[in-house]
């Protein structure tokens, strides 16, 4: 394994919180997964957009990208036109921006063989650009304090601090597939005194395998998150509440297991996986065994299902209207507004308990609506 993978950008926000499971997930194989292949193609395919909006020769990588569709392409083109929006910006204060696309960013001063790519960097008049592409649409990813983001406008630093006259860092998160576009700004100086006080100490730790495993939000994706000790004892500390009816627990009680449940639902499920994978590999389990699972029966050939069942004067199909996601996907997006903007709506949500930290509005209920009246 790499040394830049053992203290990547990408995991610093675990690493940083947890140093040894940085040596702990070397032993683990990286399987990879759909969500990065498709994560990989989108951002080739931004790179494209970009570097073609700004004026460069380059080859369309399209037929080659495994997941690209409609979505994709839609996602690409606002990327670019957003980074051509901050570069117009820049401009208007900068004549001769500079714009890197792609680039190399060294921040191994902090972190032992630290480097990683940064999507597009912009520099003028004093403040260093850094925008990252996020094409997934499961985790709302915030640039406030992003230790990621952060690495990257280090490993600029780098390369231009001593050029040019920055006093301001500001770094974008990118991910339309959110709708969300979220920026965090600081100065150099606090750039730099989080750099020597937090991310070099703890990256020492790190890279020696030494320091304290802590459990948290961070282990979502650790490697090590099935067998992990501190993990299993962080969420066993629900059992401390001995699984009583809602009803007999105190108003802190509730709330702090309301913070830990769906951790403790992802615990579980993640030591069922693991604990099935070895079973199949031949691991014995105490109390379990491994049985054949419950299945439908699946035709054999549906042509010729089809076949038969229209030579008896049949209809054999499911006739439905597509859903709006496929709609859409089909029509292309304006002209599915043009034919049915009129025709779509969107349900009032369940009602759904979240943090407070949740960006959106609280909702009204009965207590609230009986104390405006």
């Amino acid at each position: 394994m790499s040394l830049h993978a053992l203290l990547s950008a990408s995991s610093s926000h675990r690493w940083l919180a947890c140093p040894p499971s940085a040596r702990l997930c070397e032993s683990f194989e990286d399987k990879g997964s759909e969500y990065a292949s498709e994560g990989t193609d989108a951002h080739t395919l931004c790179e494209y957009k970009l570097r073609k909006a700004l004026g460069e020769n380059v080859k369309d990588p399209t037929e080659n990208l495994e997941f690209y569709d409609s979505e994709m392409e839609r996602c690409a083109e606002d990327y670019a036109a957003y980074v051509l929006e901050l570069v117009e910006k820049v401009r208007a204060v900068c004549l001769d921006p500079v714009v890197l696309v792609e680039q190399r960013l060294d921040y191994s001063r902090f972190v032992e063989s630290g480097f990683g790519t940064g999507d597009c960097v912009v520099i003028g008049d004093g403040t260093l650009h850094v925008v990252d592409y996020k094409h997934g649409k499961g985790v709302e990813v915030s640039a406030e304090r992003n230790p990621q983001m952060m690495c990257y406008a280090l490993g600029a630093l780098e390369l231009f601090d001593g050029i040019y006259d920055i006093d301001t860092v500001t770094m974008t998160i990118f991910q339309p597939r959110r709708e969300n576009v979220s920026v965090f700004t600081m100065t150099k100086a606090d750039l730099y005194s989080w750099a020597e006080n937090i991310l070099a100490p703890t990256a020492k730790l790190a890279y020696a395998g030494e320091g304290e495993f802590s459990a948290g939000e961070h282990c979502r994706f650790c490697k090590a998150k099935a067998i992990c000790r501190k993990r299993a004892e962080y969420n066993l500390e629900l059992a401390r509440y001995d699984f009583q009816p809602p009803s007999l627990l105190e108003d802190d009680e509730v709330a702090a297991i309301l913070g830990k449940a769906g951790e403790l639902a992802a615990w579980v499920e993640d030591v069922r996986e693991y604990a099935l994978r070895l079973a199949v590999s031949g691991k014995e389990w105490p109390g379990w065994k491994l049985v054949e699972g419950r299945s439908n029966r699946r035709y054999t050939d549906e042509t010729a299902v089809t076949q038969t069942v229209v030579k008896a004067g049949l209809d054999p199909y499911e006739h439905k209207v597509l859903g709006i996601t496929a709609m859409e996907k089909m029509l292309g997006k304006g002209r599915f507004d043009e034919l049915l903007g009129g025709l779509t709506f969107k349900p009032q949500g369940k009602p759904t308990l979240v943090p407070e930290s949740d960006k959106r509005p609280a909702i009204n209920t009965a207590k609230t609506d009986f104390e405006e009246i």
